[in-house]
């Protein structure tokens, strides 16, 4: 299966669970802390979830199911029952605010929310007015009225259920990015980008095997996270480990590697900075269980690729990809990875550099990152000007500057607009501008990305205050703290610099090039 057309045209992506209960019915599927279980236990849950929805609450073919759940079993077992029920699985950040999952369910018009428990008082100040919201599944506790504990929902539902007859081409996912203006882009992929992901870039791109077990520092509501670690691993017939553990934290990140033992690590830079610093990690931990060490989501420092390998003994395989491409186009291998780059083009997949006027430039010359292959959504949803200028035709604009050297390596050099990477999470200067302007102190603010002590990029905010306030070290702290009590915590500014005024054009326009 290499193409669109090699898949049935009438195809379910629960084929990626169930592709294993022939030969590996008994075989581990999930490593958690809650439990451990088989690809036959999942199976038969997911088909419970599938006859709840369905049958208990109405769920039909196309409806939106939101999850806004800690990674776990209930995550992949609702994932799967509601893509087995012909129903599109909207992938809800765990990190996000009350405002941006009220827009999310807005947005789709979910009629179902699965959520867990700890996560409840994110929605509790929004749920009422949800126009299409008819009903709450809560994991992981006793659920109030008129909520619906997940146990009790699916435990008299049969363990058998008969997928929906879907196309490959209808949705069967939807994964929000945060868009330029600050408003989440809803980016769907079909039933066929499923399988077709992971055949190119994980069993023929990096090698992904049967005897491999996975764990990832993104979370499953990321494509990279659900990616790398349950649809491309589940397709290879490898087994997978979950941890609602937060993966800022270095030593959660060790301490699951050492007692799990994964031959394969899914991470992001940040994540392989933050475990460098831990002293004597590699005497502390076990990490001899790995073979393979992935990289995405951001640029990575040649500087902690070295380390790495250093400390280790392990290179890291850096690539990238997009959520609105789902897969990885661009990865090193093993055993010939060029440190900083972004590697070699994914087979199944061109990639092409421009300039600004859409026109192939010489190699060797920077220009925007396009790429062309059959896993791309086809627009961002309810947004039409915004998927005009990312979806064009065959082609999808990255929004990534690159340049490609003369062995066909691509090195990243910049974003084409002012979206920054935090973390590997998309984040846009416009939202943390708009919440800093909301402080009584602030006049006018600007933000742009400043690389950290690892290189890594951050938010870093340009402040000009009212007349009143002064600028000091403590009123630095007081805009970061309102930053992260009124935004997910990874966008809150880590840098606040005073100025007096912002520069701008003669027509009015910020010059965020100066400020950068």
């Amino acid at each position: 299966m290499r193409r669109a057309a090699d898949v049935p045209l009438y195809y379910n992506a629960i084929d990626i669970l169930e592709r294993n209960l022939g030969a590996r019915a008994d075989k581990v599927a999930l490593y958690s802390a809650e439990r451990t279980m088989t690809f036959g236990q999942v199976s038969g849950e997911a088909n419970q979830v599938g006859n709840a929805l369905s049958k208990a609450l109405g769920v039909r073919l196309g409806d939106f199911v939101a999850l806004l759940c800690l990674d776990g079993p209930e995550w992949v077992t609702s994932f799967f029952g509601i893509v087995k029920a012909g129903a599109v699985a909207v992938s809800i950040n765990t990190m996000a605010t009350p405002r941006e999952c009220d827009y999310i369910l807005r947005d789709c018009r979910a009629r179902v929310l699965i959520v867990h428990e700890s996560l409840l008082p994110t929605i509790e100040g929004i749920r009422a007015g949800q126009p299409s919201l008819e009903h709450v599944v809560v994991i992981g506790g006793s659920a109030r009225e008129p909520d619906l504990a997940y146990p009790e929902l699916i435990g008299d539902q049969a363990t058998e259920f008969v997928a929906a007859p879907t196309h490959r081409d209808d949705p069967c996912m939807l994964n929000y990015s945060s868009g330029t203006t600050g408003e989440p882009k809803g980016i769907p992929h079909a039933q066929k980008d499923l399988p077709l992901t992971a055949q190119l870039y994980a069993v023929d791109g990096i090698g992904l095997r049967e005897d491999d077990i996975t764990f990832s520092v993104a979370k499953l509501f990321f494509t990279y996270g659900s990616g790398g670690n349950l649809i491309w691993p589940w397709y290879a017939g490898a087994s997978v480990i979950l941890s609602p553990a937060p993966s800022r934290i270095a030593t959660n990140l060790l301490e699951t590697i050492d007692r799990f033992k994964p031959t394969v690590l899914n991470g992001v830079p940040t994540s392989y900075a933050s475990m460098l610093a831990v002293d004597r990690f590699t005497e502390t931990y076990d990490l001899a269980s790995l073979r393979m060490c992935l990289s995405a989501g951001e640029a990575l420092p040649a500087a902690i690729w070295h380390e790495w390998k250093r400390r280790t003994g392990h290179e890291i395989v850096e690539g990238i990809g997009t959520t609105e491409n789902f897969a990885l186009y661009l990865t090193n291998r093993l055993g010939s990875a060029r440190p900083g780059s972004a590697g070699r083009s994914v087979e199944g997949y061109e990639i092409k550099i421009v300039d600004d006027g859409g026109q192939a430039v010489p190699r060797g010359q920077v220009g925007n990152l396009l790429v062309k292959g059959e896993t791309a959504a086809l627009a961002y949803l309810h947004q039409y000007e915004r998927s005009h200028q990312t979806f064009l035709g065959e082609w999808l604009a990255t929004g990534d500057r690159f340049h490609e050297d003369d062995d066909g390596y691509y090195w990243y050099v910049g974003r084409s607009d002012d979206m920054l990477k935090v973390g590997g999470i998309w984040v846009s200067p416009v939202e943390i501008e708009n919440t800093l302007t909301g402080h009584v102190a602030v006049r006018e603010c600007a933000v742009v990305g400043r690389a950290d002590q690892s290189d890594l990029i951050k938010p870093k905010a340009f402040v000009a205050l009212h007349a009143g306030y002064s600028p000091s070290e403590e009123m630095a702290q007081e805009l970061i703290a309102y930053c992260a009590r009124e935004l997910a915590a990874f966008k809150r500014p880590r840098w606040i610099e005073f100025v007096d005024e912002l520069p701008r054009t003669a027509t009015g326009k910020l010059q965020r090039s100066r400020l950068r």
